[in-house]
């Protein structure tokens, strides 16, 4: 039902009405159309039936015409606004809630972090006890810091905690147990370097495989019936069994030796050495220099002696131990 401006004519009641009136409608016809211009001063609102037998026509004001299309354009136009803010809002309504599953997925993993921080540093923490346990036995001069501390070596310094810690505390507490541990572990590793070369050069393997028949210490004399000393330990051995060095050295000695018949001697350093007595024959030469492992010579029965096994002594600086001492492998 469009709009239309109302055609005015003399000695109309309802074109001079102020209000919206209903008349019925006159026929238009194209010459009328065309010689008279309607008045902008009203706006008639034409319904007609389907069949076309009868019209009605309301006549607006031009004031209220503009007034009611100004609203319907403010409410068409405020509508489109508020959908599209509906529209914006329920986006974000539904960001919001996946922003929010992954806020709780981050906070779990977070919780899980600082509890895994929270564990390995109190794990560093126990290293503390274990270092100052290896380093016990070495004194307090080559402890890391020994040497700033006080004699017998500082107090371990204890984790004082007030509370829960935030994830950065933890962060920084963490970080200071590895930057000390990981000191503590160097330290370590150079003392364990040169106790290394050090325990190279020790007789720690046994230089041949057997039954002891007579151990280091006084025992009852195979020559008379008082007692005496022994300086070494008797290994059994079949005749012609090899002898290996136990550790590496320098051959001082590589033949007929006082009462133990064809020995050799090793000088290890450290003021250690070893003897191997009774031997059927050498296989090294004085002077020269054997690894560990290598053949020395083969068991045998020369010197004072009651039947073939090895008489294997340890000399330190120049005094006899029992060489179980230094037996590890």
């Amino acid at each position: 039902m469009p709009l239309k401006p109302t055609v005015g004519h003399e000695g109309s009641s309802v074109d001079s009405l102020a209000g919206p009136t209903v008349e019925p409608a006159r026929p238009l016809t194209a010459t009328g159309n065309r010689s008279r211009r309607p008045s902008r001063k009203q706006f008639s609102l034409l319904i007609v039936r389907g069949d076309g037998t009868r019209v009605l026509r309301f006549n607006f004001p031009r004031p209220a015409a503009l007034a009611v299309f100004a609203t319907v354009a403010v409410t068409v136009t405020t509508f489109c606004a508020l959908l599209g803010d509906w529209l914006q809002l329920r986006q974000l309504t539904v960001e919001a809630r996946t922003f929010k599953m992954q806020i709780a997925e981050q906070q779990a993993t977070i919780d899980s972090f600082n509890k895994r921080v929270v564990e390995l540093r109190t794990e560093m923490t126990s290293w503390r006890d274990l270092h100052a346990r290896i380093w016990e036995p070495f004194g307090p001069e080559l402890q890391p810091g020994g040497r700033d501390r006080a004699i017998g070596g500082g107090a371990l310094r204890v984790d004082r905690v007030t509370g829960k810690l935030s994830p950065r505390d933890e962060l920084e507490r963490l970080a200071e147990s590895v930057a000390e541990q990981g000191e503590s572990l160097k330290a370590l590793d150079r003392l364990v370097f040169r106790a290394g070369k050090a325990l190279a050069a020790l007789p720690s393997r046994w230089p041949i495989r057997g039954a002891v028949n007579s151990e280091f210490g006084m025992r009852q004399s195979p020559w008379s019936s008082g007692t005496e000393f022994h300086s070494g330990i008797d290994i059994r051995a079949q005749h012609g069994t090899p002898i290996r060095a136990p550790a590496g050295g320098i051959v001082t000695i590589a033949g007929p030796y006082q009462e133990y018949g064809i020995t050799v001697i090793l000088d290890h350093g450290q003021d250690i050495k070893s003897v191997y007595g009774h031997l059927s024959k050498t296989n090294v030469k004085p002077g020269e220099r054997v690894e560990r492992g290598t053949v020395v010579g083969w068991s045998g029965n020369t010197g004072r002696s009651t039947g073939a096994h090895l008489h294997y002594e340890i000399l330190v600086k120049g005094q006899s131990v029992n060489p179980r001492a230094y037996l590890w492998d």
